[in-house]
């Protein structure tokens, strides 16, 4: 498979919907995409007009600031003390990584590639895009011989559902007896709410409760478009067993893949300030107490949404019948048919609203 032969981008669908919700006397409010509306935090942006002097090449491994600010904030806030500069690799975004890694793993046909069952598409995109075969499965008993790379979402996008310690050291375990590589997509880990995740750290996959003393075969990937507003900025990581990230650097030399100089500065200063994370997790959690009660006063069910940016719900019936409905209230979302095929009839909302589109849209669905 080629890029040709990919899919319509499923968005595209979206559209009348969309017009509709704009018609709507009072205005759309759109909770369709996870795109940051809140601003940059000036920490960051400072960083950035600083480095603006970016006059040579930037280094595909990153700074010598950045590195050492990953490896701080691995201790810091995730649990997974002790990295060192050559485990870590900065990336343009997190989807392009997630795109590309079959890839740059050297996955094939042949090859299968496991990805959750309730999932965004560019898990399937970049198995398909190398001839591997994509499997959607959550239950590690359930990974077939011949898996390649396996993809954990913890997190979860669409479903917010978050995997504990056991979960996680039952799914490292078996992609080490397959000899597969296992990748944490963690990037909404500062998001947690329901539970123990809200006042818990959520666990990384390279938590050394999970791996043991060396993360063999296994990868982390976070970024930091959630958590400090910089999804313009296209900045994310990836870190982990020392092998696979070296491999990762010299075949991203050869790709030209560098995070922009500057954006490597911001990137450092973003991870060195944990206040401006608190302070726009506060927000996003005001959204929240505000859309849950008003979607199950709906008639929605919420199912999962115990972390992240997003509420997974479903009223029993197929998820473009629920699209129309909300769509007449002004309301643009998700349907599940976007997150793999056994979720018709869920759709997601994004909390990534301003705060008075979301309390508009609250006070339509409860009415």
């Amino acid at each position: 498979m080629g890029v040709a032969d990919l899919a319509e981008y499923p968005w595209d669908a979206i559209a009348p919907y969309a017009a509709r919700a704009r018609a709507h006397p009072d205005g759309i409010v759109d909770l369709s995409i996870g795109s940051p509306v809140d601003a940059t935090p000036a920490v960051v942006r400072d960083a950035l007009t600083a480095a603006t002097d970016a006059h040579a090449y930037p280094q595909t491994v990153g700074t010598p600031a950045l590195r050492a600010a990953i490896a701080d904030w691995y201790a810091r806030r995730r649990g997974v003390p002790g990295l060192t500069s050559a485990q870590i690799v900065p990336t343009v975004g997190s989807k392009e990584l997630v795109a590309l890694l079959p890839l740059l793993l050297g996955v094939g046909p042949g090859d299968v590639v496991v990805h959750p069952r309730a999932a965004y598409p560019t898990y399937e995109v970049g198995a398909r895009l190398v001839g591997a075969t994509p499997l959607a499965g959550d239950d590690p008993a359930e990974w077939p011989v011949g898996t390649r790379l396996i993809w954990l979402n913890s997190p979860g996008n669409p479903d917010g559902r978050v995997r504990d310690i056991r979960s996680l050291q039952t799914a490292v375990a078996r992609a080490r007896e397959l000899g597969a590589v296992i990748a944490g997509d963690e990037c909404y880990a500062e998001l947690g709410w329901d539970g123990p995740w809200d006042t818990e750290p959520i666990p990384s996959i390279l938590d050394p409760r999970v791996v043991g003393a060396e993360p063999a075969g296994v990868l982390s990937v976070y970024s930091l478009s959630k958590q400090s507003n910089l999804a313009g900025y296209r900045a994310a990581f990836v870190a982990g067993d020392r092998a696979l990230t070296e491999a990762l650097v010299t075949a991203r030399k050869h790709l030209g893949l560098m995070v922009p100089a500057p954006v490597q500065a911001a990137m450092a200063a973003a991870l060195g300030d944990d206040a401006h994370v608190a302070g726009q997790k506060a927000l996003y959690r005001r959204r929240r107490d505000l859309l849950k009660p008003a979607v199950e006063a709906a008639g929605f069910r919420i199912d999962g949404s115990e972390a992240g940016l997003y509420l997974w719900a479903t009223e029993g019936r197929d998820a473009w019948e629920s699209i129309d409905r909300l769509a007449e209230l002004g309301i643009l979302a998700g349907p599940g048919h976007f997150y793999g095929a056994d979720f018709p009839q869920h759709i997601r909302l994004s909390l990534t609203a301003a705060d008075e589109r979301v309390a508009a849209a609250a006070s339509r669905l409860r009415s």
